[in-house]
């Protein structure tokens, strides 16, 4: 890749076993937990905590983080699509009348779990280190201010993933940008009018049998030059957020190694909250909309309503007054 002017056209899907698809972006959640799993250990053999105690911290957050962010997609930004689809909530499916499921179930194809909110996947993890702290007889906050440090890698390679499958994108440069991306896979439903490829368009375009040898002859093939022209320049407002999200993990890194912040109880998650949630308030200024309540509310994006009760909650463990002894 050059800077100025690319573009963006990745097979999402990695490898494929019959009917299931192992997607980077799937793949990256996991990197996201084993990595969290490897860091958490370091701080627990530190903290003198048991392995058993690691994993059940594991299996709480896994569990919670997943179950959060697919329901804080679906109540956020897309309750309109999935109260009318209920089926899709938890399952990796989506409706199509164009494929078949494992061969027989008509009319939906298994797209793996997408649609996962950041915000959501915050809640639900409080939620899982509220449960294990009382489970553990631990303060919760001190659990936090261990939890964040690797939660903030993780925060990384999930908008990594989303850059990989060509989603949560920005919002339109021009070509002579540094970082333009032309995000051909950023389709959109029809009637959207902003240039980008509607769903179903590259098949019905290219007569491809596949979708991925549609985007390929879109791309590399003259006969459809003027419309790959036709489709925006972007920002790549992952990456944007994903390297910020690895400045947070190192400066909280550093804070538990080589400060006593750690001893200040709440500090560090509310140093996380703070710095996290405002990477994402800024990012949302070049993010194309996600949808959501934002239309309702105006003036700021759903992503950033959401965002600013969590810096609230932040700057108060932060900075709250110490307790009298």
């Amino acid at each position: 890749m050059l800077f100025l002017g690319i573009i963006w056209n990745p097979n999402e899907t990695l490898l494929t076993l019959g009917p299931l698809q192992i997607k980077y972006y799937n793949l990256l959640w996991i990197v996201a937990f084993a990595i969290g799993w490897f860091v958490m250990k370091r701080i627990y053999t530190h903290e003198k905590k048991t392995v058993e105690q690691l994993d059940s911290l594991f299996i709480h957050c896994v569990v919670s983080i997943m179950l959060g962010a697919r329901l804080g997609h679906v109540f956020f930004y897309d309750w309109e699509y999935y109260k009318n689809n209920l089926i899709e909530i938890l399952l990796p499916i989506r409706a199509n009348d164009q494929s078949s499921l494992f061969g027989f179930i008509n009319g939906y194809e298994f797209t793996g779990f997408t649609g996962l909110a950041s915000h959501g996947a915050t809640i639900g993890a409080i939620i899982a280190i509220y449960l294990y702290s009382k489970k553990q007889n631990l303060k919760m906050l001190w659990v936090l201010d261990r939890a964040v440090v690797a939660s903030a890698l993780g925060t990384f390679c999930v908008r990594l993933g989303n850059f990989f499958n060509s989603e949560i994108n920005g919002k339109q440069v021009e070509e002579s940008f540094v970082f333009a991306t032309k995000f051909i896979r950023n389709t959109v439903q029809r009637g959207t009018n902003t240039g980008d490829l509607e769903y179903g368009e590259a098949m019905r375009l290219t007569g491809a049998s596949t979708p991925n040898e549609a985007y390929k002859m879109i791309e590399e093939s003259p006969q459809f030059a003027a419309r790959l022209a036709e489709i925006p320049y972007r920002h790549p407002v992952q990456l944007y957020e994903g390297i910020a999200y690895i400045l947070v993990f190192v400066i909280l890194y550093y804070l538990y190694w080589k400060t006593d912040k750690k001893d200040k109880l709440g500090y560090l998650f509310g140093l996380f909250m703070v710095l996290l949630w405002t990477i994402r308030f800024f990012a949302e200024f070049v993010k194309k909309s996600q949808g959501g309540f934002e239309e309702t509310l105006g003036l700021l994006s759903t992503g950033q309503w959401l965002s600013i009760p969590f810096i609230i909650v932040g700057l108060y463990l932060m900075f709250r007054p110490k307790k009298a002894a």
